[in-house]
């Protein structure tokens, strides 16, 4: 199956992509990315995602490449070129091609644009039956990451750690004993008399758009909702656990550090909350198509 990138302008072939040798993204990871989830063809809150982007550009003083509306516009040809239905896009924009310097180069380089798109689905059946195990780990990130930075190493060693334990996510923990988020996820719990807990937005975590989502989701049917930090002897403690992400949508959470959470089950609350996304995208409006010329 052909498969296109998009880099700088251009649609490419894949094979064919790359970024020059002096890209501020690839020699000091300056540069903030995006990833948005494609359901029947429809980019599932996409306003969202672009409105995140425009707060990470804005914290690190990065301009955009082009318009809003052009940006999706290209997004869609993307989609529509690489017959993607279900899966991803994934965005990444640098400040640009500059003679290496740690400061901002004067020259103020043309920002940097990279997407690709990925087929993908959703969690099998058989992780949801059984639940995904996580472990704990002390965060060692910076202390911006409300900004969705390339700048992943931390996440990537902790998202290996996890893997070599044989859990799929692992869960950061600050040095105050409480849960910030997973390494590519946001963590939840439900308490013992139906609270629904995850931890308040700030400059410690990101702002999950699936986490937004979900609040919203949740608020609408009532649910008691708790936004702040919770510790890790009350996520043993919880009757349920869960994450939220961009790809994994609502997966539940049925052992912590090798130990089980509530009855190591998927919860029914989880497994409701999960329901309620999965109708929530089915029912997102169709966006315009692409008009584009090749």
């Amino acid at each position: 199956m052909p498969r296109d990138a998009y880099v700088n302008g251009r649609f490419i072939p894949h094979g064919q992509a790359q970024v020059h040798v002096e890209d501020r993204g690839y020699q000091f990871a300056d540069g903030v990315y995006e990833v948005i989830a494609v359901h029947a063809g429809k980019l599932v809150d996409e306003e969202p995602h672009l409105d995140r982007l425009d707060h990470s550009l804005g914290s690190l003083k990065i301009g955009w490449p082009m318009s809003r509306a052009a940006l999706k516009l290209k997004m869609r040809e993307l989609l529509r070129r690489n017959l993607v239905r279900e899966g991803i896009v994934y965005l990444q924009i640098s400040r640009g091609v500059a003679p290496r310097d740690h400061a901002f180069p004067k020259s103020k380089p043309r920002p940097a644009l990279v997407m690709t798109t990925r087929h993908a689905r959703a969690p099998n059946r058989a992780l949801l039956d059984k639940g995904a195990a996580a472990i704990t780990i002390p965060d060692i990130r910076w202390q911006r990451c409300d900004i969705k930075s390339v700048s992943l190493l931390p996440n990537i060693l902790g998202k290996q750690q996890a893997a070599e334990a044989g859990a799929y996510e692992a869960w950061q923990v600050a040095a105050d004993g409480t849960v910030t988020e997973g390494t590519s996820t946001n963590a939840w719990i439900v308490t013992k008399d139906d609270k629904l807990v995850t931890r308040s937005l700030s400059h410690a975590i990101l702002s999950g758009i699936t986490r937004l989502t979900v609040l919203g989701l949740a608020g609408e049917e009532g649910l008691k909702i708790e936004e702040r930090p919770f510790t890790v002897d009350e996520a043993r403690a919880a009757r349920e656990a869960f994450l939220t992400s961009t790809t994994s949508f609502v997966l539940p959470i049925t052992t912590l550090d090798g130990k089980p959470v509530g009855d190591g089950k998927p919860g029914a609350l989880s497994m409701r909350l999960r329901d309620f996304y999965l109708r929530y995208m089915d029912a997102e409006p169709a966006a315009p198509e692409a008009r584009l010329s090749n």
